[in-house]
């Protein structure tokens, strides 16, 4: 497995379009992608599967809300590292 924490940055967060960027991103790697919300003490809150739009939205990942992602399969540091940088640029929402 595979991890890097990140901090969601565009104003909107984790909405709609975004979102289906993110998971449309995801769902280009075979690893299994997981997303975890984190407390203000980077302690897992609630997680779900990168490659579920419906899941993703239910997080409520705000500007300013800390997320590990999370992968673990052949492709997993490609999909970290692809996932986190997205998020990192603000997922073609600033």
């Amino acid at each position: 497995m595979y991890a890097k924490k990140t901090v969601i940055i565009n104003k909107s967060g984790l909405h709609a379009r975004p979102g289906s960027f993110f998971v449309r991103e995801a769902k280009k790697f075979s690893s299994d992608i997981t997303i975890t919300r984190l407390d203000g003490e980077d302690k897992p809150v609630k997680n779900c599967s990168a490659k579920s739009i419906a899941l993703v939205m239910a997080m409520m990942l705000t500007k300013g809300t800390r997320i590990e992602i999370s992968a673990r399969g052949e492709d997993e540091q490609a999909a970290v590292d692809t996932l986190t940088g997205l998020v990192d640029t603000g997922l073609n929402d600033l």
